[in-house]
């Protein structure tokens, strides 16, 4: 059951939109998933994911499913084929617009869904930072960025304020979905339900601004902010918005396009907002086929004082010495040259982007692609390289139908002929993990902790 004092609040900003608010909870929400453009071109995966119909029409690579197709089931999702998302909260990432070859931020990111989102758009180039307060929290988003073939991600698990003193005008794009309320997945979380209150949501105002606020001092003069919750209370939206551009006249609001469904954001009064809040975006579950969200893009003045875009130096790497097995194994195994440094974690080994900033005194979970391990005299393969690989990129592989697929995922070997060696192993064209050959069984090295 919704909260009164929710309804009484949500009756009172609808008017009479109301009634058709709240008659949106009687039915079931929308399903939706995401593409993976780093998997191949829209066109060719979604026909491949024959269960997608329609387009969610804000952002490009989703779509909307039936549940009884059972995305999450299906060997494509531990391929990183896809990435099952709400649509509305597909709004944020794809307004920020990020370009290969920029450096950008997603500060608030787990689980991954719009740090994955910026990272297709990016197609591999540029950096892309992807903060999580929470220590297991963190270790959701670094999965989910394995699973995608990510290359170019730096995962952290820091407190924005930490990384605002680290990173000063480093970032030409920030995306803050900022921890709240979370009144606008009702529809869908009993949790978010449970934990409602009053005094929640002024926690919650409160912390969005301070977010906000190391958010700003990371962001480049010029650069774009995109701020989004997934809740319809004024203090955390158009309350903090409002506050935070009075507080930093360096800031202002940029014009978004509205699809159908979007209304801009609310004037609740002159001493709450400011005119050009109508800017703002929000997403109404009666209005639209996704949840409740609210986003607003800041763009930061080309004249505003810029700080140090190195901050404390770049990444060398290490020499090629030092780690000569896995250069043997690309010669053996591999058909691509990979561009970057190398830098060792103990004995892992990890291509990081160009011009990676020092991570010394940064505490990092995933400092770009996850090579494998040197071992003596033997490189073994990470399975994050073999979910970034395309079968054409390497020597050896061995194409599976989806029921052979499952039989792969739940750890049995298979039977196969060909020259002994490691394999890529990939789903109807789609990488999906290793085996090895010995004999005319093929070893499964498909990570324990993932079998079905």
């Amino acid at each position: 059951m919704l909260p009164e004092r929710f309804l009484d609040r949500m009756k009172s900003l609808l008017g009479e939109e109301y009634t058709d608010f709240l008659t949106c909870y009687d039915r079931p929400g929308h399903q939706s998933l995401r593409v993976n453009l780093l998997k191949g071109q829209e066109k060719d995966l979604a026909e491949k994911v024959n269960f997608l119909k329609e387009a969610v029409p804000w952002a490009k690579g989703g779509y909307y499913y039936r549940s009884e197709d059972k995305p999450g089931r299906h060997p494509f999702h531990e391929a990183g084929v896809y990435y099952i998302q709400e649509a509305s909260a597909m709004a944020p990432a794809a307004y920020l617009a990020p370009v290969p070859g920029e450096r950008v931020l997603d500060l608030c990111a787990a689980p991954g869904g719009k740090s994955t989102q910026l990272a297709c758009a990016m197609g591999g180039r540029g950096i892309l930072v992807c903060n999580e307060i929470h220590p297991q929290r963190a270790k959701i988003l670094s999965g989910n960025i394995e699973r995608m073939g990510i290359e170019n991600a730096l995962v952290l698990n820091h407190e924005p304020a930490f990384l605002a003193k680290r990173f000063p005008a480093y970032f030409d794009k920030i995306l803050v979905d900022a921890p709240c309320s979370g009144e606008g997945m009702f529809r869908k979380s009993q949790e978010a339900l449970k934990e409602w209150s009053p005094e929640n949501i002024t926690m919650c105002a409160r912390r969005q601004r301070d977010i906000l606020e190391s958010a700003a001092a990371m962001l480049r003069a010029g650069g774009r902010l995109v701020y989004s919750t997934c809740t319809f209370a004024p203090e955390e939206d158009e309350g903090t918005i409002s506050g935070f551009l009075r507080e930093h006249p360096e800031f202002y609001l940029e014009e978004a396009k509205k699809y159908q469904g979007m209304t801009g954001g609310m004037i609740l009064g002159p001493k709450a907002d400011m005119p050009e809040i109508e800017k703002a975006i929000r997403l109404w579950p009666h209005k639209l086929k996704g949840e409740g969200h609210f986003l607003a893009c800041l763009k930061k003045e080309e004249k505003s004082p810029d700080g140090v875009l190195s901050p404390g130096g770049e990444e060398k790497g290490i020499s090629p010495k030092e780690c000569r097995e896995w250069a043997e194994f690309r010669e053996e195994y591999l058909k691509i040259p990979f561009s970057g440094s190398y830098i060792r974690f103990g004995d892992q080994l990890y291509l990081i982007p160009e011009k990676m900033p020092l991570l010394t005194g940064l505490k990092v979970l995933r400092p770009g692609l996850h090579l494998g391990t040197l071992k003596k005299n033997r490189f073994e393969p990470a399975h994050a390289l073999a979910l970034f690989l395309k079968p054409e990129d390497v020597k050896n592989t061995l194409d599976l139908s989806l029921a052979q697929a499952e039989r792969y995922l739940s750890g049995q070997t298979l039977p196969a002929e060909g020259e002994k060696g490691w394999y890529l192993i990939s789903v109807e064209g789609y990488s999906i993990g290793w085996g090895k050959l010995s004999g005319s069984v093929m070893k499964n090295h498909y990570p324990k902790g993932l079998r079905i």
